[in-house]
């Protein structure tokens, strides 16, 4: 089921402020609370929406440092990766985990206190581990990002061509 001008309006509106009551978000879409709160309904249970998360200044969470490190596991077998994975996902200093292909199996974010903290982090905690082959860490120097994710609009239909 694809997402019409209104899901879109009810989801920027929920990403700028999940908070605001339904009262205000139906105002803010131009709907009745009715309606909205039917929406909202109806797009959790498709699971467009999934969640209402708090947004964490990491700075003052005393977590200012960000790398990004590229792992690579060796022997590259499912049940390897997926060991990885569920551990590397549990750490408490990841604030994001991927898993990738090319060169590395997995880029993880880690948010820290000090750089001292990122080297512990891949010394005492990666290189530990016996499936890790390779790390390359790059330090993150600013993290913009997006407030406000917009769902892929519909596919246009598509004309139709007559043969001649």
């Amino acid at each position: 089921m694809e997402l019409d001008a209104l899901d879109r309006a009810l989801l920027r509106e929920l990403q700028n402020d999940a908070r605001q009551t339904n009262r205000d978000l139906a105002a803010r879409t131009g709907v009745s609370p009715s309606t909205s709160l039917e929406r909202v309904r109806l797009l959790r249970e498709r699971g467009v929406l999934t969640g209402f998360h708090a947004a964490l200044d990491l700075d003052a969470a005393g977590r200012p440092v960000q790398a990004l490190i590229s792992v690579r596991i060796r022997p590259p077998a499912r049940p390897v990766i997926e060991g990885f994975r569920e551990w590397a996902a549990r750490l408490p200093e990841v604030i994001g985990l991927f898993v990738t292909s090319g060169s590395h199996d997995f880029l993880i974010h880690v948010a820290v206190p000090n750089v001292d903290s990122v080297y512990a982090f891949v010394i005492d905690r990666l290189t530990e581990r016996r499936e890790v082959a390779d790390v390359q860490t790059t330090m993150v120097y600013e993290h913009v990002r997006s407030r406000c994710i917009e769902p892929a609009a519909p596919d246009r239909p598509r004309s139709s061509r007559t043969a001649r």
